[in-house]
């Protein structure tokens, strides 16, 4: 079975170019699924049929795995097989007798503008460290770039005279993204001051440890919640909330969905919809706070079917 695993990887590696984030999300549901097998006394993947899928998910579930979690792992098993199946490796595939579980698409945690500056705002900059967080957080704010590929960026990934960043995300696909000016400030002033003090001879990564070391995404991830921890903010907030929150606010101000789109890098629009969501819920939160209107009517109480606030005649 490892063999057949490995033979699947370096297809994902070879033929669809996939990150490395990615490629350890397919080998460590494919690990557990085998481990799964081999406690069942079950070798090959030949001898795999549904029964064995669904039993192996049930108890997952019961272990707790989300269910976002589920989707994913019976997505792997699912190109798993027919990759199997296309390489003549098992005569069928069991994935195609299953419907695939859906999940409940929740709304991202989103910051207001205020709360994003408070974040921005507990670096102390009087010091290289400070300067290079607020670099790290001013930037994840003007691109909606993912953790992963903030500290991927290289020096020459950044052209602060015209003001765009070019980054490479999911597969490796390049996109350019703007820069704003507070950012381009910010970053200028780490490359001036801080970086060549830490800079090693060769090491290309833009935002470095004081050692000199490529930051992980481990310490940018404790990085955020310190600040976060400062600044007196409750919400779970992670390099992603910030990215939420860069495509919320950009909506809100009046960015088309399409220009988002391609900010964020992602291949689908109808991925990108989901901040329109969170947009709408923001502003009708707003207007039922604040506007002298909306207050319910004695007596009244709104429902699906009663839109004008107007009690529908009970039918004869």
């Amino acid at each position: 079975m490892e063999k057949e695993i490995r033979a699947f990887l370096d297809y994902l590696t070879v033929e669809k170019g996939l990150s490395k984030n990615t490629l350890a999300a397919y080998s460590n549901d494919l690990q557990g699924y085998s481990s799964f097998l081999k406690k069942n006394r079950i070798r090959s993947f030949k001898e795999t049929s549904k029964d064995e899928i669904i039993l192996y998910h049930l108890k997952m579930k019961r272990k707790g795995l989300s269910e976002s979690s589920m989707v994913r792992s019976m997505s792997t098993l699912r190109n798993f097989y027919g990759f199997l199946a296309t390489e003549g490796r098992i005569r069928s595939n069991p994935t195609d007798q299953l419907d695939s579980p859906k999940v409940r698409k929740g709304l991202p945690e989103v910051l207001t503008v205020n709360e994003v500056q408070k974040i921005l705002d507990q670096p102390t900059t009087d010091n290289a460290r400070g300067i290079r967080d607020r670099s790290i957080l001013e930037l994840l704010y003007a691109t909606g770039m993912r953790a992963s590929e903030l500290v991927s960026l290289k020096v020459g990934d950044v052209n602060l005279d015209v003001g765009y960043i070019r980054c490479f995300g999911k597969g490796s696909k390049e996109r350019i993204v703007p820069l704003g000016s507070h950012a381009r400030m910010w970053i200028a002033r780490y490359t001036k001051e801080v970086r060549p003090k830490h800079a090693r001879s060769g090491h290309e990564a833009l935002f470095l440890s004081r050692l000199g070391k490529g930051l992980s995404r481990v310490e940018l991830w404790r990085m955020i919640r310190k600040y976060v921890s400062k600044s007196g903010i409750s919400k779970h907030v992670s390099p992603h909330t910030l990215r939420h929150s860069f495509a919320t606010h950009l909506l809100e101000g009046g960015a088309d969905l399409r220009s988002v789109q391609e900010m964020l890098g992602h291949s689908s629009i109808s991925t990108t919809q989901i901040y329109t969501y969170v947009s709408g819920e923001r502003l009708k939160k707003v207007y039922h706070e604040l506007h002298p209107r909306d207050r319910l009517v004695p007596g009244y109480s709104p429902n699906r079917n009663d839109r004008n606030g107007i009690r529908p005649k009970p039918s004869k």
